[in-house]
């Protein structure tokens, strides 16, 4: 097996066919005052059933591109989103 990245995030949206949007909290030294900040970036991720819903913390793994901003795909569901 191939070395892939894999990344754990919450799913911030899933308004697009097949897409959903991840979004990935780190938490990482401030580089000149050495406060742990957190930072985030989001990522768009291959979804192909469409079976994750917002709030849900996925798995997301790096793989070939898809389109133009994807290239990601779900590999797993980590956590079921809570019902408010």
């Amino acid at each position: 097996m191939k070395n892939t990245r894999t990344l754990v995030g919450r799913v911030v949206s899933d308004k697009r066919a097949k897409t959903v949007t991840v979004l990935i909290e780190r938490r990482t030294a401030h580089e000149l005052y050495g406060k742990i900040v957190a930072r985030s970036r989001k990522y768009h991720a291959h979804d192909e059933k469409g079976e994750y819903k917002l709030g849900d913390m996925v798995e997301i793994a790096e793989g070939r591109p898809i389109s133009k901003t994807k290239s990601w795909v779900v590999t797993r569901l980590v956590e079921k989103a809570k019902l408010v």
